[in-house]
């Protein structure tokens, strides 16, 4: 088995991090980029090198069949330990198997010396469960020296961030980003883009939605990081016109497209989009399908005798089929990562076929939360609150009495506070601003009511934490009215628009910008067609992004991007002061104009 360069590199680094360190590490691989290969050939090495056993754990008797029949490809023996797989046996020294039917049998997996383990690979390392670090933790009485490898698409979770520490690149991830992380530092990161760059995989294209969408604002998270089965409900069940008009919309946009993949919010939803389709050409897959039944209709799919297949939440992670073009988003999902794992889907090449991109349909408002910045593989990524985090603040009106409690501010929480919940120095005193008091809560009002006028109605009191005062008549005014209260007069600094302007500028990338660099990485590749590529990582304080350069350009633009490059960082040795740059809004990629400019300046 011949690795792509960036499979090896990815095992290569891996293997290097485990020679020197026991503390677990993950891979970041793009959906589509091989990952089975890369474990196959980790689980190879690491075995070869040590002679002891290799665990590789995958959540899905889908994803163990499909990882344990790439590391028989390699033309090596492992044996299969998962009960929905149909295999529970330990013959061979490297097993694929399930974390249920393992836990169930971890004295098996808790031996030590040659016959113990070295290594367990957690693929789909995103959706690591107590149950597999229970494993783990189990194993490491076998052996205290046991490796632990994880590998994703998507390292990040819905409210706890980042899966990592510190990423590829030597950059720390913060609690805002990272809480907890299970894994140490992520070795190796190749991400969808490049891989398309170097024709890995098929680029998906953002398609215009000609029907009214599902109305998805009233849905919110609970506690469970899910959504509520009654917001579900009234959001999808019922509207027969709204979603026969989009499947007709879709069924419009596939009519020259090969696969099509329709992710659902509910079996009923599903049902209901199903009964929109060609009946002969359409089926529906969800978890109370029998698996027989499941796997032949999957078949048939995956075999063009079917063209739309309708499914909820049991597709989405481990799914391969090539020829899938076209994917219609009738659900909002509660986190990023499922829905980087859902357009995944359709990134992979389908070789001896026509597919040259993959069309994502949105009909709800995934793309514009997940990815505001306009880019599919560019998404918001950031923790939760910790215990103790933006919790609330007693705070006692110094006019009323009125005892409110506001969220904790994040700037604050380490200041101690008065019985008015303003911050306090050392020496006990207030803390003062240019403004007054600062204080250590988000409020900016008194919530009490107080009793005025003659018939002792009852106001909102008046007093206020945080404001900003007229400039005509002296009322203290919200920091955020434009008006004042009191006179009408217009309060708003005409300075402040041209910040709001500057900052709405920074925010859009597909604007000329330039930026002071503040930091820069250079890996030098191999492109699907055999050319010297490098890749280059940029960071600026309002963005991280990546360029690709051609070592061989054969035209003149290659060329001269390579040229102007190469002579503003001496070949990559240093970083130049700034870089005027954008994103194409037609490619997505970012392209450079030039080096050392001014940059450019915030107004003061």
């Amino acid at each position: 088995m011949t690795l792509r360069p960036y499979q090896q590199a990815a095992v290569d680094a891996a293997v290097e991090w485990m020679r020197k360190s026991l503390a677990p590490a993950c891979i970041e691989a793009a959906t589509g980029a091989g990952k089975s290969h890369i474990i196959a050939e980790i689980a190879r090495q690491i075995h070869h090198q040590t002679s002891k056993r290799v665990l590789c754990l995958a959540p899905s008797a889908e994803l163990v069949v499909q990882n344990h029949g790439k590391y028989l490809a390699s033309g090596h023996r492992a044996s299969m330990f998962s009960a929905s797989a149909g295999a529970k046996e330990l013959r061979y020294s490297v097993v694929f198997g399930s974390p249920l039917t393992v836990k169930n049998r971890i004295s098996a997996f808790k031996r030590a010396g040659n016959d113990g383990y070295a290594l367990v690979v957690i693929d789909e390392a995103h959706g690591i469960t107590p149950t597999v670090q229970g494993i783990v933790a189990e194993m490491r009485q076998g052996n205290p020296n046991l490796r632990v490898l994880g590998l994703t698409a998507t390292p990040y979770r819905l409210g706890s961030g980042w899966i990592f520490r510190e990423d590829a690149e030597g950059r720390i991830n913060g609690e805002d980003t990272a809480r907890d992380p299970y894994f140490a530092k992520c070795v190796y990161k190749v991400g969808a883009r490049e891989l398309i760059d170097q024709g890995f995989l098929t680029k998906p294209v953002i398609g215009e939605i000609n029907a009214t969408g599902y109305d998805t604002a009233g849905l919110a998270l609970n506690s469970r990081g899910q959504f509520d089965a009654a917001q579900v409900d009234r959001a999808y069940h019922g509207h027969g016109r709204k979603t026969a008009a989009i499947v007709a919309d879709v069924v419009s946009q596939a009519a020259d497209r090969q696969g099509v993949m329709f992710f659902a919010a509910t079996v009923q939803h599903a049902k209901e989009v199903l009964a929109s389709l060609p009946p002969q050409l359409s089926a529906i897959v969800t978890a109370e399908t029998p698996k027989g039944e499941r796997d032949s209709l999957i078949r048939r799919f995956k075999s063009r005798d079917l063209k739309y297949i309708v499914n909820v939440s049991v597709l989405t992670t481990g799914f391969d089929a090539a020829h899938v073009d076209l994917i219609a988003i009738l659900r909002k999902t509660e986190s990023v990562g499922l829905l980087q794992q859902i357009i995944g889907r359709g990134l992979r090449i389908d070789p001896g076929s026509n597919k040259v991109d993959c069309l994502i349909l949105d009909y709800t408002t995934n793309l514009e939360e997940h990815c505001p910045d306009g880019d599919l593989f560019a998404p918001v990524v950031k923790a939760g609150k910790g215990p103790g985090e933006g919790g609330s603040i007693p705070a006692c009106c110094p006019t009323c009495g009125y005892d409110n409690a506001f969220t904790a501010s994040p700037q604050y929480l380490t200041f101690q506070y008065d019985k008015a919940g303003y911050a306090l120095d050392l020496d006990g005193q207030q803390v003062m601003s240019e403004w007054g008091p600062i204080p250590v809560h988000l409020g900016r009002r008194c919530m009490g009511l107080v009793q005025s006028g003659r018939r002792g109605e009852y106001e909102r009191c008046d007093y206020r934490w945080t404001s900003k005062e007229c400039q005509h008549c002296l009322e203290p005014n919200d920091i955020a009215a434009r008006y004042c209260n009191s006179c009408r007069g217009e309060i708003v600094d005409p300075n402040d628009k041209l910040k709001a302007d500057f900052k709405a500028f920074k925010k859009d990338p597909t604007q000329w910008q330039t930026d002071q660099v503040i930091s820069m990485t250079c890996q030098s590749g191999i492109s699907a067609k055999g050319n010297a590529t490098m890749k280059v990582g940029w960071v600026t304080p309002y963005r991280q992004f990546t360029t690709w350069f051609m070592l061989n350009a054969k035209h003149q633009r290659g060329i001269a991007q390579f040229e102007a490059w190469s002579n503003a960082t001496d070949l990559g040795a240093i970083h130049p002061k700034t870089v005027t740059y954008r994103k194409d809004p037609a490619t997505n990629f970012f392209e450079i104009r030039a080096y050392n400019r001014e940059p450019d300046h915030a107004p003061e």
